[in-house]
């Protein structure tokens, strides 16, 4: 199964085809900022600690979860409002969504999924904002050539795939054995619009 060894220097695109375009970038954020951002953000959003039915039982998500709309009435807190911003500036998108992931050691994962459609406006991508520890993602083609693309996904990294990657690839966190720290992810999103509000939120962010 073909892999693919990433260099360190930003911006660095993974995929471009007719599955879709994926592009990391390994140091979107100064250290010093996502250290601010952390702070404020691990002990002032409340956390949430969230069960699934899952082969006909229910289970613990595997990490902590939090929500914010963006650019409604309500305003987020100015981390999120800030990672929002350069964010936008980066990808020259105005997200009006974002999910928080707090994985709180290697034991804490998310499955390999691919977003809902339903829950995204076709044609805008995702972003992935991490803060705090080092997490490896996998990404994997549904479909032959299996490509499988193995990203460590690095304090103030931003990970960006477009809509059509939803279709044809699979991503996820795989727990580990390996003594890592907290990680929090900033899942930036278009949603479709729902009385005025971003529309309902996955478990997978």
């Amino acid at each position: 199964m073909p892999q693919l060894s990433l260099p360190i220097d930003p911006p660095h695109v993974l995929a471009d085809d007719r599955r879709g375009r994926i592009t990391y970038t390994p140091r979107l954020v100064e250290a010093a900022t996502t250290r601010a951002w952390w702070a404020l953000l691990r002990a002032g959003v409340e956390w949430r600690a969230e069960r699934r039915r899952m082969y006909d039982r229910d289970v613990d998500v595997p990490r902590l979860t939090a929500h914010f709309a963006l650019g409604g009435a309500e305003a987020p807190p100015a981390a999120i409002a800030q990672a929002a911003e350069r964010v936008r500036v980066a990808t020259g998108v105005a997200f009006n969504s974002v999910g928080l992931n707090l994985y709180r050691d290697g034991r804490d994962s998310v499955a390999p999924h691919n977003d809902h459609l339903q829950e995204l406006v076709p044609g805008f991508p995702i972003a992935l904002l991490s803060l705090g520890a080092t997490r490896r993602m996998a990404i994997r083609a549904k479909e032959p050539p299996r490509r499988l693309l193995q990203v460590d996904l690095e304090d103030g990294s931003l990970l960006l795939m477009d809509y059509e990657t939803q279709l044809h690839y699979l991503h996820g966190v795989a727990k580990t054995t390996a003594a890592v720290g907290e990680r929090m992810s900033l899942a930036f999103r278009v949603r479709p619009a729902a009385g005025g509000q971003p529309g309902r939120r996955s478990l997978y962010r």
